[in-house]
């Protein structure tokens, strides 16, 4: 069985960057998570020149991906101001009918978010147990990235909008000391009620937070207004496309998603207009 599941990533890898890697690619953001492993071993297999191209990673461990592939990396911070990424291929922890998604699991959610959001087009790439109708469905929490000074007032506001014991996530080891991210600061877990999607208040459900009850744009709103909260592992709103023709760079909210499936077929979701 666990053969069949990463026959399948592999397979969505391998699809994803058959259907989206732009033909002479400069830039290309490359994210975490187990799936990515196979874009990357599918952009090496595709027999595409990649002496060219530099691969923008969302953390430590992205890196040292791209870096093993034989791949040139480069630093989000040593781009110069304006630059574009061409696309950016990147995992999630859950995934909902709109394409909204969870990330953070991995700590890295707010390098993830800068990346995504300077890339003309994002694609995410997963396993079949990340697709769910809605989120929180599976995945039971938010990761939301927060400098350490303001973690208890941030864990107030987040019970105050409805979270059910929100938790500063720690470090696994002998002594259980916070983790820090790549950016030095904490990761808060926030568990909430399954999220609305525009869908569901299109029909008449209410989800301005009522009963700790949100849509999945209106909460991540909520939560990134809160003062010492760098970013929230929300990925929604606007895809790539719609950002550039409202006049900005990309979005957050992926132009397709690619999921192995459990027989070891490819699902892909597409976003909605």
């Amino acid at each position: 069985m666990a053969e069949l599941v990463e026959a399948a990533k592999r397979a969505a890898g391998k699809a994803a960057v058959a259907n989206h890697y732009p033909k002479d690619a400069k830039l290309v953001g490359i994210g975490s998570g187990s799936t990515i492993v196979y874009v990357v071993e599918a952009i090496k297999d595709s027999g595409i020149d990649t002496s060219a191209t530099k691969y923008v990673p969302t953390g430590f461990q992205s890196k040292q991906l791209i870096i093993s592939a034989g791949l040139t990396a480069v630093d989000f911070d040593s781009l110069p101001e304006g630059t574009v990424l061409d696309i950016a291929f990147d995992g999630a922890d859950e995934v909902d009918d709109e394409l909204n998604l969870i990330k953070g699991g991995g700590a890295c959610l707010f390098q993830e978010k800068i990346v995504a959001l300077q890339a003309k087009e994002f694609v995410c790439v997963a396993d079949s147990r990340k697709l769910q109708s809605r989120l929180l469905s599976g995945w039971k929490y938010i990761p939301i990235e927060v400098a350490p000074i303001a973690a208890s007032r941030v864990l107030t506001a987040l019970r105050q909008l409805g979270s059910i014991q929100p938790a500063i996530r720690l470090q696994l080891g002998e002594k259980e000391t916070p983790l820090r991210t790549d950016q030095g600061f904490f990761i808060i877990d926030a568990p909430f009620p399954t999220l609305l999607t525009k869908a569901d208040v299109a029909a008449g459900q209410d989800g301005s937070g009522k009963g700790g009850v949100w849509e999945v744009d209106a909460l991540s709103w909520a939560i990134k207004q809160i003062s010492g909260v760098l970013d929230v592992g929300i990925f929604s709103g606007l895809t790539g496309p719609q950002a550039q023709a409202a006049g900005g760079i990309g979005g957050q909210r992926p132009i397709a998603a690619y999921f192995g499936m459990p027989d070891g077929s490819v699902s892909v979701r597409k976003a909605p207009l």
